[in-house]
């Protein structure tokens, strides 16, 4: 059985699973419920949340810090010092980065930059993430993208260098223009959404902190039938 490697020696099996051609060091916290697949590698003193996925081919380092719910595609290596937090998505062979400037003479194992992403952001496919910024909650990278600033809670970022081309919902749609009273609505789940000051958007309808609803966390159409209603 994948799990096999790891139940040697101990009374009480994980309640997590790893398959067999993965490798975990020891000791790490893996909460329960997670995945880890093929060829991929969760380094010692790493510590994850509950029902995580991790993909093939993914590295996790040493002291990284994931939450709960967090979807981590293939081909992704997390390093030393990012702090991921819940129902974060990391895209196919999405880069991130713990030293600005990197050199092979110069050790900077002590001076790894930190990088911190925030809940419910999304980050695309081979975007690149510079160390040392903040990503905001719920905010999304277009796949691509390369950011090397912090990024506001709902904003979408395309482009290299990235900048911001609009706000998103939790839903992950593009909010379009804002009404006389500076609302704008997800048209996939109703949630309204205002610029609480100029550069700061809060959802009107469901505080930050919670989850959805479970009449809200089904998506209802694709993004191009979405592209379709809005045109």
């Amino acid at each position: 059985m994948a799990q096999d490697k790891l139940n040697k020696g101990r009374n009480n099996p994980p309640a997590y699973f790893v398959h067999e051609s993965a490798y975990v060091d020891e000791p790490c916290e893996i909460g329960e419920g997670t995945k880890i697949w093929h060829f991929s590698h969760i380094m010692k003193n790493a510590r994850i949340g509950r029902n995580c996925i991790f993909g093939q081919n993914v590295s996790i380092a040493g002291d990284v810090v994931i939450g709960n719910n967090v979807k981590v595609q293939n081909n992704v290596s997390v390093y030393t010092g990012t702090i991921i937090e819940d129902d974060v998505f990391l895209g196919p062979s999405c880069v991130l980065t713990n030293v600005t400037n990197p050199r092979s003479q110069i050790i900077r194992h002590s001076l790894y930059e930190k990088t911190i992403i925030r809940r419910g952001a999304t980050i695309g496919a081979n975007a690149t993430i510079v160390c040392g910024i903040e990503l905001g909650r719920y905010c999304f990278v277009a796949a691509g993208a390369v950011v090397a600033k912090d990024v506001p809670d709902y904003a979408l970022m395309v482009g290299v260098p990235a900048r911001q081309a609009g706000w998103i919902s939790r839903h992950g749609i593009r909010l379009g223009k804002p009404d006389s009273q500076g609302i704008m609505v997800c048209p996939e789940s109703g949630y309204r959404y205002k610029e609480a000051r100029p550069g700061v958007l809060k959802c009107l309808d469901l505080n930050e902190e919670a989850p959805l609803p479970a009449d809200k966390a089904k998506g209802t159409f694709s993004y191009d039938e979405f592209k379709q209603r809005t045109k």
